[in-house]
């Protein structure tokens, strides 16, 4: 198995920004050796959507950038940063490579989810000079020019927070390659247990021939 080097320390080192909501940024979180290999090597997607990574022909280099973000270290520094009880939280993890019109509109994520986090992988290029694409952390569900910070969703940048009742994001449209990594800490009750088995199924179907 190759290995990856993610910036823990970058982590444990960034304070937690509370404005719009509690949250943590990290620019470069994967050494930019290791980002390189990573985004050489990241399944071609033309389709939209969320995918589990068992539904992708993945290389050593992006099945172990996966492991080693599900594994406990994360976990437990992300529990302590932001004051939870992770123990017992199972993991729930998607990929995206494209991004549609559709896509980016402003939302919470589900309560099933008790912490989000997202890894970028995309150079960083005139993609984000006009900013669609860019994740924004708003002030409120009505308008995503509302909004006390946005993220460039490149470069290996890593992007926590737990969710809640105000915590709002999205994007202006962008419609193109987007890569990112998404992560959840998950709840144990009913409809945390119903988005665990629809994951299951999805990575289930999405490895069939006729799935496209």
């Amino acid at each position: 198995m190759s290995r990856i080097s993610l910036d823990y320390d970058a982590f444990e080192s960034t304070p937690v920004a509370e404005k719009p909501f509690p949250h943590v940024v990290v620019p470069h979180f994967i050494g930019n050796d290791d980002l390189k290999a990573v985004v050489s090597e990241l399944p071609e997607m033309k389709s939209g959507g969320s995918f589990p990574p068992e539904a992708l022909k993945l290389t050593p280099h992006v099945s172990a950038m996966i492991a080693e973000l599900q594994g406990p270290k994360l976990k437990a520094l992300v529990a302590e940063k932001f004051g939870l009880d992770l123990a017992d939280a199972p993991t729930m993890l998607t990929v995206r490579g494209r991004t549609r019109e559709k896509d980016g509109r402003i939302h919470r994520d589900s309560e099933a989810k008790l912490v989000t986090i997202l890894l970028y992988l995309n150079p960083r290029g005139e993609d984000w000079a006009s900013r669609d694409g860019c994740l924004r952390l708003l002030n409120g569900p009505d308008d995503v020019e509302d909004f006390d910070v946005e993220v460039t969703p490149a470069e290996g940048t890593l992007l926590v927070f737990p969710n809640g009742p105000a915590t709002w994001h999205g994007h202006r449209q962008f419609v193109g390659t987007r890569y990112a990594i998404q992560l959840n800490y998950m709840a144990t009750g009913r409809k945390a247990r119903y988005e665990l088995r629809r994951h299951r199924l999805s990575a289930l179907l999405k490895r069939l021939p006729f799935s496209g």
